[in-house]
């Protein structure tokens, strides 16, 4: 499961789809260095994403739902 408290980059690694999530929430900064130390819930703050949302979508796609 994907939390707020997980690595950006952790979650691109092991996610196909996550790159185009990140980017239909406006986290264009994926290939940025803060991808590689940010939790998500960092780089959400950073971009006035909805936390709980991303999280969902990540979520629903990265389990197959």
């Amino acid at each position: 499961m994907i939390t707020r408290k997980t690595a950006i980059i952790e979650v691109l690694r092991s996610h196909p789809l996550a790159r185009d999530i990140f980017a239909k929430h406006g986290m264009g900064c994926i290939e940025c260095m803060g991808a590689t130390t940010e939790t998500i819930e960092n780089g959400a703050n950073m971009h006035d994403i909805d936390l709980e949302a991303l999280l969902k979508e990540l979520n629903e796609s990265y389990l197959g739902k």
